[in-house]
């Protein structure tokens, strides 16, 4: 315990001088479960899809075969939740959506402004088109070089990270990546996700402490 404190203490002090912990955050070396409702089951992927829907020219529909057959990136991304903690360089493998564009899986509308991500239990999450197309978004399936833990996200997730030494304007709290997705929905307007409707931000910029919605 001591010797986790002691590193812990040391990590801190090292990403506080690098410009890494955003405000109101303190570094965790575990990786705290937190999700409001059940895990869902999948006793195989037979059944699993992710579809594309809402401004695109088609939508489309992928089965897990499919999906995990576009192109991947291995990224590291610092991690940080609403509820305060913090986690570095964490190692992730998965699918941005950069890269579907690129391969022509789909074509946006030129109207698509915003994405609304569906995950499982109808949970959804919102973004601004352009944060989904950062750097520091990916679909993830692999953590640590090993598929997503069921509390995690398994089979897929939503990733929402920062890229170390990097403020963007991009970086949101991990709750804007949804655990268990399903599918994406670009949208024209900025339409409330779950945690959004019981008052967090819509926008949630980790350096300017984007925690809640003003007037709750």
């Amino acid at each position: 315990m001591l010797k986790d404190f002691e590193e812990r203490r040391q990590m801190e002090k090292r990403v506080k001088a690098e410009g890494r912990l955003p405000p109101g955050q303190s570094i965790t070396l575990k990786f705290p479960v937190l999700h409001y409702g059940p895990v869902p089951v999948y006793e195989n992927l037979d059944a699993w899809d992710f579809k594309i829907t809402g401004l695109v020219e088609e939508p489309v529909t992928l089965n897990w075969a499919q999906f995990t057959s576009l192109p991947t990136r291995n990224v590291t991304y610092d991690i940080h939740c609403v509820t305060r903690w913090s986690k570095f360089d964490t190692g992730w493998r998965g699918v941005h959506l950069q890269d579907m564009l690129a391969a022509g899986l789909f074509k946006l509308k030129p109207e698509a402004r915003y994405v609304i991500q569906h995950c499982e239990f109808g949970f959804t999450v919102n973004l601004p088109l352009e944060a989904m197309l950062a750097e520091n978004f990916i679909f993830a399936y692999e953590f640590d070089d090993q598929p997503l833990d069921p509390e995690h996200g398994y089979p897929l997730r939503g990733l929402m990270g920062a890229l170390a030494g990097q403020h963007a304007s991009t970086d949101r709290y991990l709750w804007k990546g949804g655990k268990w997705i399903r599918g994406i929905e670009f949208t024209v307007e900025d339409r409330a996700g779950f945690w959004e409707q019981a008052g967090y931000s819509m926008t949630a910029n980790i350096w300017n402490e984007e925690r809640f919605r003003r007037g709750f």
